[in-house]
């Protein structure tokens, strides 16, 4: 049904929702959702928890992931991917779009706009990938003091300290940062951009008792682990995070090529969404049912009439 119906509408915050996830025990799986079309078709895959991606949001909008979009441009994501599914999403909160101030100013518009939890990164601004080189890392103590601000401004977003440090300073360093992150109240921590499984392992193994998310992105320096496999390395969260956009991407470059080729779209309707599908995905005869059940139309018994005065 849509979520337009109060009683349908999830009752208790996102973030009390994605906490609980978490500590229920196993992994949390958490699919890139870059639009509301595919929170849909995530939740309809069986998935209980989403991921919104800043690489996915600006390749999405024709712009790199370089930290350049602003606060109101990944509400507007959050809020069709939240609505849409009605599940817990995890944010990609980049660097957190400034400093102490900035960072509490962006954990209430993400939770406003209905985000569970987010995750912010020790990096520079300009940003990177976390699977690209060159990063620049913050001063350790600055980041831990963006995550005392998260956690005093939010009301229930769940707050995950992203740390990059591995590339430039090992595992020694990004454990040393975790720590620090920690004791600055983060609820789990995310080591990005992770090379080898005996890496995995270690960090776990050095960060016991704490909820740890992993990245397993194609195309980058992790190597290919199953969500079982992140499991038994001591993971409780993994995103795929531009997983989606890939596939949507790819497609789309073929139906233009074929439509510059043929002239139409004939040899490509095979591998279209059909008009029946659309409609069952997004609800279309739930919501008719719905207006109609509110908005009958009443046709007047009788042509009212006016009184005359004596």
């Amino acid at each position: 049904m849509p979520y337009l119906v109060a009683s349908d509408c999830p009752s208790q915050p996102a973030g009390e929702r994605f906490r609980a996830l978490v500590g229920r025990g196993g992994i949390v799986r958490l699919p890139g959702s870059h639009n509301g079309m595919a929170a849909l078709q995530a939740k309809a895959a069986g998935f209980e928890a989403l991921y919104l991606s800043g690489a996915a949001m600006t390749a999405s909008m024709g712009l790199p992931d370089l930290g350049i979009i602003t606060v109101d441009e990944v509400a507007f994501f959050i809020r069709q991917v939240a609505r849409a599914s009605g599940l817990p999403v995890l944010v990609d909160g980049d660097t957190g779009y400034g400093e102490a101030l900035n960072v509490m100013n962006m954990v209430r518009a993400f939770e406003d706009a209905g985000a569970g939890a987010v995750h912010i990164e020790d990096q520079l601004l300009p940003k990177k990938c976390g699977h690209l080189n060159d990063k620049k890392l913050a001063d350790a103590q600055d980041m831990a003091a963006k995550i005392a601000a998260a956690v005093k401004a939010r009301r229930h977003l769940y707050v995950i300290a992203r740390t990059d440090a591995a590339a430039s300073e090992g595992i020694d360093g990004a454990v040393a940062r975790a720590q620090l992150y920690l004791d600055a109240g983060a609820d789990a921590i995310f080591p990005e951009a992770l090379t080898t499984a005996e890496m995995f392992k270690e960090f776990a193994r050095r960060v016991p008792g704490v909820p740890l998310l992993a990245n397993m992105t194609e195309f980058g320096r992790t190597p290919f682990f199953t969500a079982s496999e992140f499991e038994a390395m001591g993971y409780r969260m993994v995103i795929w995070p531009v997983s989606s956009l890939r596939v949507a991407n790819k497609a789309q470059e073929r139906l233009y090529a074929a439509l510059a080729r043929d002239g139409g779209t004939h040899g490509m309707v095979e591998q279209m969404q059909t008009r029946a599908e659309l409609y069952a995905a997004i609800g279309l005869h739930d919501y008719e049912a719905l207006d109609a059940s509110i908005v009958a139309t009443i046709t007047p018994e009788a042509m009212p009439q006016h009184e005359r005065s004596a």
